[in-house]
């Protein structure tokens, strides 16, 4: 005879709410879960469900929890607080925390909250909000340790006992000169099994490069994915060292840039809350929406040309989507690549032709394979030996057309300062509407005019 698993805490959680027990909703959420465990609650909560729990969370563990949500819900919870609220629960937090927080905030609050934290908390954060926050500088925290290169293991011993804990994530000491520039590393490895009376510079390493503030946050993450970093140094234009960045940042980052390239494809922020309101939805969906209908007007109107051919030649309306439909598919298959290359730094100019000439080829062989298929349907469909080389010729065209939009779009609007993920998608739409309808209805004008 089986017993039954006991129940997780979070389904013991959503027991209690449907029963009502708020003392039970509390208990569960304070003592057994996790900071991380709540937020992903409050992440996938109602707006009301979401409001009444927060409610229940323990002041101590609030800051813990802002951290951890989506970008819109804390702004939406940070919205609601008093000043000194917000300042009481990011007391506690790493710099980089503290300063997302108060980037959620409006300028006036959070230049208020600044006047508010004593002098050194202040300086730090306002170091980090300095940087763009895609920036290394704006994703580092300030909480290093450092040491000199002219003493030795022993000293720095001591020196390390001295402090009550060190930062979390700390695999290694940073080794400055006494102004500050960045020298080396002496990872914490080294240094417990050295002889205590050698120097740092004897065993410190100085083949790791510091990060400059201002690489951007993409960047960042692709060194840490290539020499296997737990953190890095980040140093200003001078070489001095301002702070470190550590790999559970760097995995925001990996995330963020995930949900970026998933949800920039659909028209909408990353950052985007689930479950938010219905104005705000609806809001932020009709912009892209409105951009979208613009495009579909272009493609009408190159239908409206051949309004006259249509008319005598019905079956060019039935198969009028299977053109455009092919083409936006294998340009959307590019055009994903691409963007993904330009997202992992694969793409530079002396393999960007390399890239072109292969989905040209493939986008050519694609169609004399579809078209043939596509082709030998329309015949026995219509019973027109005309109709199907005039869709099997659209066909190939579109494809081509498509595999050179999908490649050369993404590289085209980076060029120019525009977001490929968010762009890219209703462009190439637009591009191979209108190329398929206007070769489809262009070839079938001149043959049967």
């Amino acid at each position: 005879m089986s017993s039954k698993e006991p129940l997780s805490p979070i389904e013991r959680l959503n027991a209690a709410m449907d029963s009502g027990e708020l003392r039970q909703v509390r208990h569960t959420l304070n003592n057994s879960m996790r900071p991380v465990e709540i937020a992903h609650l409050l992440d996938k909560s109602p707006p009301k469900e979401r409001q009444l729990l927060w409610g229940l969370v323990n002041k101590e563990l609030e800051g813990d929890v802002l951290q951890h949500l989506g970008y819109d819900v804390q702004a939406e919870i940070l919205s609601r607080m008093e000043t000194q609220e917000v300042l009481e629960i990011t007391e506690g937090l790493d710099i980089d925390d503290m300063a997302d927080l108060l980037q959620q905030l409006p300028e006036r609050i959070m230049r208020e909250l600044l006047q508010t934290m004593d002098i050194q908390n202040r300086t730090r954060v306002e170091q980090v909000l300095s940087y763009d926050e895609d920036t290394a500088g704006g994703l580092m925290n300030t909480d290093t340790v450092t040491i000199r290169p002219d003493i030795t293991v022993e000293t720095a011993l001591r020196y390390i006992r001295r402090h009550k804990e060190i930062p979390d994530m700390t695999d290694s000491l940073f080794v400055v000169s006494r102004k500050d520039a960045y020298i080396g590393i002496l990872p914490l490895t080294k240094l417990l099994v050295s002889d205590p009376d050698i120097m740092v510079r004897e065993i410190m390493t100085t083949d790791i490069e510091p990060i400059e503030a201002t690489m951007t946050d993409s960047e960042v993450a692709q060194l840490f994915e290539q020499h296997d970093l737990i953190s890095a140094p980040v140093v200003d234009e001078h070489g001095n060292l301002l702070g470190r960045i550590t790999i559970d940042d760097v995995v925001d980052v990996i995330r963020e840039d995930a949900d970026h390239s998933l949800m920039g494809m659909a028209g909408l922020g990353e950052d985007a809350d689930t479950f938010a309101p219905l104005m705000r939805t609806t809001r932020n969906r009709a912009i892209w929406l409105g951009v979208n209908l613009l495009t579909a007007f272009i493609a009408s109107a190159v239908i409206g040309v051949f309004e006259d051919t249509i008319e005598k030649v019905v079956a060019l309306a039935v198969l009028m989507p299977i053109v455009a439909s092919m083409g936006g598919i294998a340009g959307s298959q590019t055009l994903t690549l691409v963007i993904r290359g330009q997202a992992l730094g694969h793409l530079e100019r002396s393999n960007i032709g390399w890239l072109l000439n292969r989905e040209l080829v493939a986008g050519a062989l694609n169609g004399l394979l579809w078209a043939a298929v596509v082709a030998a349907v329309a015949i026995i469909w219509f019973q027109d030996f005309y109709i199907g080389g005039i869709i099997a010729a659209a066909i190939v065209i579109n494809l081509i057309a498509g595999a050179l939009a999908g490649t050369l779009l993404p590289i085209g609007l980076k060029a120019a300062g525009i977001d490929p993920a968010l762009a890219g998608s209703v462009l190439l739409t637009t591009i191979t509407d209108v190329v398929g309808f206007f070769a489809f209805l262009g070839l079938a004008t001149y043959f049967y005019s």
